[in-house]
């Protein structure tokens, strides 16, 4: 009897004790997700008061909104499609083999993923312009320039995440098919394609998401003409005060994002568990490896092409060439462009990443290492299950909404953060959150319970076990995951062109601000403060790869 009490004590204080390690992420979410997603939903349905769930028919409806949901999933597809053909050459040549500044490649690879939106899109701008150096072209503000923004980000994802999994693949089954006699192509097809298409199908569905959410690349190069679902909530919400038909369009993608996501999940969770999964050394490259060479190398350009433009541009003053751009920083451009100088949007963009980073790695953390504790009962692996899900409702909701949400519910007591220093840090610390967990779970879980469980029977207490058994395995992760956070706060615009304050603008919201003025003036201080911007999170990015951490393929 006094076992049976025992057992049973123990099945209800370790769910107990899951739940209170993620007391506090489930209350900054519920108040800082949860509320701001009701309340859009609610000013869907509700208007003035009375339940009116016509208004949200109304708005799909309407002849704009299908354009828009139309664009949305045609731009999203393609530029899908064009990353998983670019990416899967550079993914083999990038894990597969060894060559000379393999490891630089990849790290100029990846910057491109973290690089604020509004800087790429403001690349391209360059780059496809009447005077930049493909302008003869004619694709400046045409669905082109949004697609090649769009694989310019996404073509890193396909990378990371199907290169992970390339690396991990025997090498034996490939070469007995190569000593029969099959070409290298059938071999591909036949052998290791089977292996890799969870990890494909898994990267182009986070890749779809994220250009069906994309704002900055498309509010920048598309303004509105070509507006996406995520853009046009924006323009209704800005521009026209149609607060209504923004929420409608909001709780449609939320239900398109989530869906998307739970197909996501089911793709991974389907990889073939009888694959063999034995990490490989890279080799040498053989002559058969020359077209995936060459696509890499390719690839490198098409993403060095607008960064170089972008540089070059923000050093020309009129016929010449010099630093006036970078010299005009410090002030508030011409005709008062803007209220604040690009230098003093800089620091608030420096001192929001270092509150938004502080934020999303202790949630992070404390997620983290709540869904990877070893389930040992039934109820505890439906708490935990259920916890692993609801913290990554953010990735499910796109930042511009997030920003929306908390516009319309964050703004009345008892919850009035209209005037709070940390509203800003709070909502892109929401964005990074996810990002965060996905680098530290996968670290969490290889950890054998053995250990802590011999710790434990040492008389280590909990604290003393985690700094003697999972610290010394997580500080690396925890840096990368800084270094991830610290960057997409820098460059995060969705969320916070809602938020931030004329005096209290970001260095992204201010950048687009100065090329929605006119003047030569303003422009070259918008690519001057682009590069800023660039090189600041790309100096980020280099020691994050550095730390050999990865994460873009765990989403």
């Amino acid at each position: 009897m006094a076992r049976h009490h025992h057992r049973l004590t123990h099945a209800v204080r370790r769910p107990a004790a899951l739940l209170a390690l993620a007391l506090l992420p489930v209350l900054v979410l519920g108040v800082f997700f949860l509320l701001p997603v009701s309340g859009m939903v609610a000013r869907g349905f509700w208007v003035e008061g009375d339940f009116v769930p016509g208004g949200v028919v109304e708005v799909l409806t309407r002849p704009r909104t299908g354009r828009v949901v139309w664009f949305t999933v045609w731009s999203a597809g393609t530029a899908t499609v064009v990353s998983v053909v670019l990416g899967l050459p550079a993914a083999y040549a990038l894990h597969r083999l060894d060559f000379p500044l393999r490891r630089l490649v990849r790290a100029g690879l990846l910057v491109p993923f973290v690089l604020p939106t509004v800087v790429v899109g403001v690349a391209f701008l360059e780059l496809l312009g009447e005077s930049g150096p493909l302008g003869f072209l004619g694709f400046d503000g045409t669905p082109v320039a949004i697609i090649a923004g769009l694989v310019f980000f996404n073509a890193a994802v396909v990378i990371r995440a199907v290169g992970a999994s390339w690396e991990s693949l025997d090498s034996r089954p490939a070469e007995a098919a190569a000593a029969l006699g099959a070409t290298p192509l059938q071999v591909f097809r036949t052998v290791t394609l089977p292996s890799l298409r969870p990890a494909i199908v898994s990267a182009a569905s986070v890749v779809f998401l994220f250009c069906a959410t994309s704002f900055g690349v498309v509010l920048t190069l598309g303004g509105t003409e070509y507006s996406s679902v995520e853009t046009e909530i924006y323009l209704l919400t800005t521009d026209l005060l149609d607060l209504p038909a923004a929420a409608a369009l909001s709780i449609i993608q939320l239900l398109a994002v989530v869906a998307l996501l739970a197909v996501a999940a089911r793709l991974r969770a389907s990889a073939d568990p009888s694959v063999t999964r034995v990490p490989a050394r890279p080799r040498r490259p053989a002559r058969a490896d020359l077209p995936q060479l060459v696509m890499t190398g390719l690839l490198l350009l098409l993403v060095a092409a607008p960064i170089v433009t972008l540089v070059l541009g923000s050093l020309r003053v009129g016929d010449g060439w010099g630093l006036a751009n970078y010299r005009a920083l410090d002030s508030t451009g011409s005709q008062q462009a803007l209220v604040v100088p690009v230098t003093e949007a800089l620091a608030t963009s420096l001192r929001t990443a270092v509150d938004a980073t502080w934020i999303s790695l202790t949630l992070g953390l404390l997620v983290a290492l709540a869904v990877t504790r070893r389930s040992r009962s039934r109820a505890e692996r439906s708490v935990r299950t259920v916890l692993d899900g609801f913290f990554m409702l953010p990735l499910g909701v796109s930042a511009a909404t997030l920003g929306f949400g908390f516009l319309i519910t964050l703004d009345r007591p008892p919850v009035d953060l209209r005037d709070s220093a940390l509203l800003v840090p709070i909502a892109q610390a929401l964005v990074a959150l996810p990002l965060v967990v996905r680098t530290l779970v996968p670290v969490l879980d290889g950890i054998d319970d053995r250990q802590r469980q011999a710790a434990a029977s040492l008389g280590a207490g909990p604290l003393r076990t985690l700094l003697t058994v999972d610290v010394p395995v997580l500080w690396k992760p925890l840096l990368a995951a800084s270094g991830f956070a610290f960057a997409a706060s820098l460059g995060e615009f969705g969320a916070t062109a809602f938020l931030a304050r004329d005096e209290s603008a970001t260095l992204p919201v201010v950048i687009f601000r100065l090329i929605g003025h006119p003047g030569a003036m303003n422009y070259g201080m918008a690519l001057a403060a682009s590069v800023v911007l660039a090189v600041t999170t790309a100096v980020v990015m280099f020691a994050v790869e550095r730390l050999r951490v990865p994460s873009l393929g765990a989403l």
